[in-house]
């Protein structure tokens, strides 16, 4: 009971980290709403021969913005500051969400939906610096906790609302980017620009005011970067496989029917709560641990779905695989922000945002070359799964390096 309390009484800066872990649900819209909306605007869009490939087009187009603007926003949020561009991505977030309401192209629609993915590159890279700016390395993993904890019960919400709004019109599941309006008159009020702590200035870590663009391009951590960057997108390609490729690998043990299939992962997703919880619990230990809990969890679940031979047995596979999946956006966020300091915590987490969403884009290019190859949804679990396990072997054996040496380093 004591830890509950200390807990909550860690949750400093309440208001500024409920809009924070509410805005970083923004881009996650982008998936989770379009999928329910595809049916009925492939059929309102019949007379264009290309529909059927171009409305999954338009639903990838934010993704692929992310990928391949995440360092750049994150660059300017590091030379402009934080606040001001956060409210204006907020505010083009609702504006081109919303903008489909009004077009009947689907061509401008996919165009509307690029400069999306250009607003949610800017939100997602800066509420995940401002967790590294409001708060210290406990307060991070609270909130990051608590962000994890809600991401299944607002995903739940926006499906529910999107299948309201998609019977009333074609595109009326655009109505629900306009939920991003609210959301910045709430930033206007109660986020603020931050300042350095004392320990962000430690070390090799000086303020942006002291170094002309030259002397901060030469004091960013690049090796760290270059292993950010790394391992978020060999992590993320193993996040992927499933959120994916679900449906299909259900298929081979004879789960055709998508009511059937929704049933049967119904309880499985809650384990991303459990994994939640895990993240919290392991929290304190060293992040490189943290990683290496994630990739056996995650390898053994994806080898389980891959080796199974029954319905009930992918089912307790997909198990284990949710619980990982659980603990991939906290441990990764987290790692991530011990990494970078107020100078340039923003770059570092646009380094990352790109590497998790680039990821998202080449994820089901390699599973669909190793269904191919070798025949089957399954095998490209199972290798998926031992690949996970081969990452946290070599994890291990860092791990076990470090802690011979007795280093201090954050890992």
């Amino acid at each position: 009971m004591q830890a509950i309390r200390q807990f909550f009484r860690d949750l400093t800066l309440v208001p500024q980290g409920i809009i924070v872990v509410i805005a970083a649900f923004l881009p996650i819209i982008a998936i989770v709403a379009m999928g329910p909306a595809v049916p009925a605007m492939i059929g309102h869009f019949a007379n264009d021969p290309e529909a059927r490939g171009k409305v999954p087009a338009m639903i990838g187009a934010p993704g692929l913005a992310m990928a391949l603007l995440g360092p750049f926003v994150g660059f300017a949020v590091d030379r402009f500051g934080r606040r001001p561009l956060l409210l204006l991505a907020t505010f083009a977030y609702g504006f081109f969400g919303a903008a489909p309401l009004l077009l009947n192209n689907l061509d401008q629609i996919y165009y509307s939906r690029l400069l999306l993915g250009v607003s949610e590159t800017g939100i997602l890279t800066i509420v995940n610096t401002l967790i590294g700016d409001y708060w210290d390395d406990a307060g991070r993993k609270n909130w990051l906790f608590l962000q994890g904890l809600l991401g299944p019960f607002l995903a739940g919400l926006v499906a529910y609302m999107v299948g309201l709004a998609s019977k009333l019109q074609w595109n009326g599941v655009f109505y629900v980017y306009l939920v991003a309006i609210p959301i910045f008159f709430a930033m206007m009020v109660w986020l603020f620009e931050p300042t350095a702590r004392d320990s962000d200035m430690a070390g090799n870590q000086p303020g942006k005011a002291r170094l002309g663009l030259g002397d901060w391009l030469r004091a960013f951590p690049w090796a760290n970067a270059v292993q950010i960057a790394s391992v978020t997108f060999f992590t993320a390609l193993l996040y992927y496989v499933f959120i994916i490729n679900g449906s299909l690998v259900f298929a081979e043990v004879g789960v055709h029917d998508s009511a059937r299939y929704a049933a049967l992962i119904f309880i499985p997703q809650l384990f991303i709560l459990l994994g939640a919880a895990l993240f919290r619990l392991l929290a304190n230990r060293s992040h490189i641990l943290q990683i290496i809990v994630f990739l056996v969890l995650m390898g053994a679940g994806l080898a389980g779905i891959g080796l199974a031979h029954s319905v009930s047995a992918m089912v307790g596979a997909l198990l284990v695989q949710q619980t990982a999946a659980g603990m991939t956006v906290p441990v990764l966020i987290a790692w991530t922000q011990t990494k970078f300091g107020f100078a340039n915590r923003g770059l570092g987490m646009g380094i990352w945002t790109s590497s998790f969403f680039l990821a998202q884009s080449q994820s089901p290019r390699l599973v669909h070359i190793i269904d191919a190859q070798m025949g089957g949804m399954q095998y490209a679990f199972l290798v998926a799964g031992i690949a996970g396990m081969a990452g946290a072997l070599i994890g291990l054996v860092i791990f076990a390096a470090r802690s011979g040496f007795r280093t201090s380093a954050p890992v």
